[in-house]
């Protein structure tokens, strides 16, 4: 596994093993200090990481690689984080009009397996399933238990009524988009986001049927899960690498520009992280399209978004400091990384920055 903490006096410190080549790596790493980071600190970061049970994490700033811990080209399993790879493809056919985001779901000829959506749920937008607020409770494939609690029963709320962290919507988001363009939606990925960036995510898709929790996760770079007694919608998964993730960051991060050319529109991006919803009052959490959003409170002067996996795995994009920060956990195999971990990690990175 390769650890690279940047310290004063070296460009990259290399524990145990050889430096990556710069033609095989995007971003230009500097001193953590000139970003405004604290070498010291961030060799503290990294032996959290390692006794935690991380698998990798990197920070960049303004487009630069600050600091890059553990094997940032091993592939997970990215869990939620999912949804916020979806928003890409699918503003990219909102903007050119393939897809209306007032089209609803019976307009679609959007139906699932018994129970049947009732009229009433039908009525729901597509704009609303990427806000998680169709009011459509449906049985849905790869819904854990602890999502599961959280899901009213059907009809409790109308379309557009309550934001519910739902899968049903996020399933359904992936099959509106594969009916719209009549494509894959890992073809679209890889076509519009994973060449132009030169990620490592080869387009190599499996299908897992029915699974149980010894059913092994697939060696490829996605793979769709049908649960036929819930639902005929599948979820989508993708695995990719922090050095993948990192870069997707960093395209939104450049509000959808890469090499020149407006990969994704600035105002999707706007449109899609503003806050349509309040998860959290006292934190500031709030739901955009496929997206948390940070929103701007009396202690927090900008606005961010992120999208975690797990609880542990994590895409971050803050714009008012120019930041992407990834962390990953290899939750394809017994770990002990905790959500309690999680927000430790975060508090240290922040707190490795120094003060002005």
């Amino acid at each position: 596994m390769k650890k690279f903490i940047a310290a004063l006096g070296i460009m990259t410190l290399v524990l145990g093993c050889s430096q990556i080549e710069k033609s095989n790596y995007p971003f230009e790493p500097v001193l953590p200090e000139e970003v405004g980071f604290s070498s010291q600190k961030l060799d503290s970061l990294g032996a959290f990481l390692e006794k935690a049970g991380s698998s990798s994490l990197l920070i960049l700033v303004d487009g630069k690689l600050a600091y890059s811990w553990g094997n940032i080209d091993k592939k997970h399993t990215v869990h939620s984080i999912r949804k916020s790879l979806l928003n890409s493809v699918f503003g990219i056919y909102v903007d050119n009009g393939t897809i209306d985001l007032k089209a609803t779901i019976k307009y679609l000829n959007i139906d699932d397996i018994e129970p049947s959506l009732t009229e009433i749920e039908k009525s729901a937008t597509v704009a609303d399933v990427l806000k998680s607020r169709s009011g459509i409770y449906h049985a849905s494939a790869a819904t854990s238990a602890g999502m599961l609690r959280g899901i009213p029963e059907r009809g409790s709320f109308k379309p557009g009524e309550k934001y519910v962290y739902n899968n049903w919507d996020f399933n359904i988001s992936g099959h509106i988009l594969e009916q719209s363009t009549g494509k894959s939606l890992y073809d679209l990925f890889h076509t519009h986001i994973a060449e132009p960036l030169g990620m490592s995510f080869g387009n190599n898709i499996s299908t897992l049927r029915n699974p149980t929790e010894t059913t092994p996760i697939p060696d490829s770079d996605g793979f769709y899960q049908y649960e036929d007694d819930k639902s005929k919608y599948p979820a989508y998964h993708f695995r990719l690498s922090a050095r993948d993730l990192a870069l997707y960051g960093q395209l939104y991060l450049n509000e959808g520009k890469w090499n020149g050319k407006q990969i994704i529109s600035k105002e999707w991006i706007e449109r899609s992280t503003t806050p349509y919803s309040i998860k959290n009052e006292r934190y500031g959490i709030g739901y955009g399209m496929l997206w948390n959003v940070l929103y701007p409170t009396e202690t927090r002067k900008s606005k961010s978004f992120y999208h975690t996996g797990l609880g542990v795995h994590m895409l971050g994009v803050y714009p008012a400091s120019k930041l992407v920060l990834i962390h990953r956990v290899d939750t394809e195999k017994e770990f002990r990384f905790s959500e309690g971990d999680y927000y430790k990690m975060i508090s240290m990175v922040w707190g490795a920055q120094m003060s002005e």
